[in-house]
């Protein structure tokens, strides 16, 4: 697993699916779809299926061996 990539945005949360997409971990919202509900995407070590779910700033998101740190804007 590698370390960590910074992604910032500008508020204090982030939809998961939004995320993958804006990190590029995705191609689009279709494909974030399919590796959340498949159990593919962990929040801070944890799996999580909710694609709505409110990623805060501080987490780390992986997919596979790809992960990004959400930061502040």
């Amino acid at each position: 697993m590698s370390s960590p990539v910074d992604v910032p945005i500008r508020d204090e949360a982030i939809k998961l699916g939004q995320l993958l997409k804006l990190a590029n971990l995705v191609e689009d919202g279709a494909e974030a779809r399919i590796v959340i509900v498949e159990g593919l995407v962990t929040v801070d070590g944890e799996v999580d299926t909710r694609r709505s779910a409110q990623i805060p700033v501080g987490a780390v998101v992986c997919l596979e061996d790809e992960c990004v740190r959400v930061t502040r804007r």
